[in-house]
């Protein structure tokens, strides 16, 4: 009794000791042949997740960044366009002005040609007639001095032709003084 009085609690006696690591080494083992392995599994399965999650955040950030330059680049394009057909708008439209002005300037410069053609025309035949009505005049009056009918017409005009021929030399005598 004093042996088993002597014996302190907290240490196990050797075949308790000997049961309890045996059944210790067979539960770890379980553990470790059937738990490990489905824990390493789904870790694995977590990480290769995570890692192929990243490369494909990272393969799509890099499409992104691919496509923002490609837009980019377009806008940049269709910005330049634009201001080549701006400039090319301001070119015709310039173009088309002077064109304009052009095409008044001839139409203009016509209608004063055809104006100072018309004028002429006008005055030739407002001094034909002038020229008739004054031989008529001239020769009525002529006529009514002398006292006898100048109805004769081939004299008639040579009267008129001499009196107007001399009318004309005396207006530009008067215009060289």
């Amino acid at each position: 009794m004093a042996s088993e009085e002597e014996q302190n609690p907290l240490v196990p006696e050797i075949p308790e000791l000997v049961v309890g690591l045996l059944a210790f080494g067979i539960v770890f083992w379980l553990f470790y042949a059937k738990l490990v392995p489905s824990i390493n599994k789904v870790l694995d399965e977590r990480r290769e997740a995570i890692e192929g999650g990243i490369e494909k955040a990272d393969e799509a950030q890099a499409e992104a960044q691919r496509v923002l330059e490609e837009y980019r680049a377009q806008l940049a394009d269709a910005r330049h366009e634009a201001a080549r057909l701006r400039q090319e708008a301001q070119e015709q439209g310039a173009a088309l002005i002077a064109e304009m002005r052009a095409e008044g300037q001839r139409q203009k410069e016509a209608i004063i040609e055809a104006g100072h053609t018309q004028l002429e025309a006008d005055r030739k035949q407002a001094a034909q007639a002038l020229r008739q009505d004054v031989g008529r005049l001239a020769t009525d009056l002529a006529g009514r001095i002398v006292g006898e009918s100048l109805e004769d017409h081939a004299r008639q005009s040579r009267i008129i032709d001499r009196f107007l021929g001399e009318l004309e030399e005396r207006a530009e005598e008067g215009v060289r003084r």
